[in-house]
């Protein structure tokens, strides 16, 4: 649900303002869930043509499914 995506933004911003990602959700009726948490696409960077620089791999300690979780439930 777009509810549960605009939480998730919510939460990620709360734990860690500076991080930045994309989220491929892909209809108006997704949940977010740790599946989905898995697939975030983390930008750590641009590269010199201005492209973002993205992983899978989670690159902030601070950011965790279990966290980001408890952050959307208080929303």
């Amino acid at each position: 649900m777009i509810q549960d995506i605009e939480k998730f933004r919510k939460a990620v911003v709360t734990l860690k303002s500076s991080a930045t990602f994309i989220l491929d959700y892909g209809n108006d009726d997704t949940a977010m869930t740790e599946t989905l948490f898995n697939k975030v696409r983390w930008v750590t960077g641009e590269s010199s043509d201005g492209t973002a620089i993205e992983t899978t791999t989670n690159p902030h300690s601070e950011i965790t499914w279990t966290k980001v979780k408890e952050e959307m439930d208080k929303l």
